[in-house]
């Protein structure tokens, strides 16, 4: 294997340069500003976690785990997602806590994708979690959080799909009793988003005409809540039936909060964390293939770390909101160069420090005056206007020198 050259990365990470951290900072505050004011309070866990507990417990599979070994020579992972580590502090940290327990966060997670061309190794996630409470109204809640978060973070048009793994678990074991393999089979093309693998799958089962039928039927189950009126003729299942009217409810919770134009029942949605356990959801901007947030509720998890108890989130795929994002924040009240002489030295940075006690962005230089940029400058501050000055705009300038200070 070469030798990698000095200015190369490994692949699947990347860089940010100034412009991009700017706007990636004001979707971060923008949307944790959100989430504070819905009642979620930030919390922060380590980048490194044991893989017996977190690393096990987590929905991320073994291969995409970046694993190591501290000197004691226990298994170390860098975390993948964050729902895993939150469960271990509210089992732990939080236990004294009564429930429920509304957390945000912001972080960087890592995952290994050798083989997957255009994902990133390591990227950034903004989501809470809302843990002791089963109730529909808790689903709905989140839902709707996620919505506000993606309208906060500047995502200009998006759609969040809503499904219940309840639904499809129902209908494939009424369907395909005690055929797991196929299940799982048809399942995976639901999951891939895969409906021409998915038909073909199906045209390869030795299944009757109706239930062929209605197995491919469930394609078409995206909508409104006529959607959930169709599942219900579906399906005798007891569980899909259940898992149909939990929907309905939901649906009525979010026409409350004045959200449903951006939610779309979809009842191929299965989600791709094996821990979901009811409601479901993805989010999708506009023009981008990939979705920009995922959530669900998991109400088996907290129990792998002795405190069981219901729970739900959500989180942003605050890397790829970057991408889609309107930014619209007003910049910050405008840069300003102060240059200065060695003589003047204090005085200039005096007044630096004064400026930016006011909340101005300000930039010092020293000079020498008998430099060639010193009389350009000089003349500059005689002149209100935007410039120019070593690939940086500023908005004003201030010069301190020769015993005098020039300003516009």
């Amino acid at each position: 294997m070469s030798k990698p050259k000095v200015f190369e990365k490994p692949i699947g990470v990347r860089d940010y340069l100034p412009n991009a951290v700017a706007k990636l900072r004001r979707i971060e505050q923008n949307v944790l500003d959100c989430m504070r004011r819905w009642g979620y309070e930030q919390i922060i866990t380590p980048t490194m976690e044991y893989y017996d507990t977190v690393g096990v417990a987590s929905s991320t599979s073994d291969q995409k785990l970046f694993k190591l070994l501290d000197p004691r020579g226990t298994t170390i992972v860098l975390r993948s997602e964050m729902t895993s580590p939150i469960a271990r502090v509210a089992a732990s940290l939080l236990k004294e806590r009564p429930f429920p327990l509304r957390l945000s966060y912001h972080a960087g997670v890592f995952r290994a994708f050798e083989d997957e061309a255009g994902r990133d190794a390591e990227f950034f996630q903004t989501g809470v979690e809302l843990i002791g409470d089963s109730s529909s109204e808790a689903d709905a809640e989140v839902i709707a959080l996620a919505i506000a978060s993606l309208r906060a973070a500047g995502v200009p048009a998006f759609k969040v799909a809503v499904g219940h793994v309840g639904f499809l678990n129902g209908l494939f074991q009424e369907a395909l009793p005690g055929r797991t393999e196929e299940q799982e089979a048809l399942k995976e093309c639901l999951l891939q988003r895969d409906h021409v693998g998915y038909r073909q799958t199906l045209s390869r089962l030795s299944l009757d005409d109706q239930v062929r039928s209605e197995l491919e039927g469930i394609l078409r189950l995206r909508g409104g809540a006529e959607v959930c009126e169709q599942a219900l003729g579906l399906s005798a299942s007891r569980e899909a039936q259940a898992a149909i009217r939990q929907l309905c409810e939901v649906w009525d919770v979010l026409g409350a909060y004045g959200v449903q134009e951006h939610v779309l029942i979809d009842l191929t949605m299965i989600g791709d964390f094996s821990y979901y356990t009811g409601i479901n959801f993805e989010g999708y901007a506009s023009h981008l293939g990939f979705p920009v947030c995922s959530g669900g509720r998991y109400d088996n998890l907290l129990s792998q770390f002795g405190r069981p108890a219901a729970a739900t989130g959500f989180a942003l795929k605050t890397t790829r909101i970057l991408e889609v994002a309107e930014d619209d924040t007003p910049a910050e009240g405008g840069r300003t160069l102060i240059v200065y002489t060695h003589e003047q030295r204090r005085e200039a940075l005096q007044e630096a420090e004064r400026l930016r006690a006011e909340g101005l962005l300000v930039v010092t230089e020293a000079l020498d005056a008998a430099s060639p940029e010193w009389g350009g400058l000089r003349e500059r501050a005689a002149r209100v206007e935007t410039f120019e000055h070593r690939g940086a705009d500023y908005d004003s300038l201030l010069v301190y020198g020769v015993g005098e200070e020039a300003r516009p």
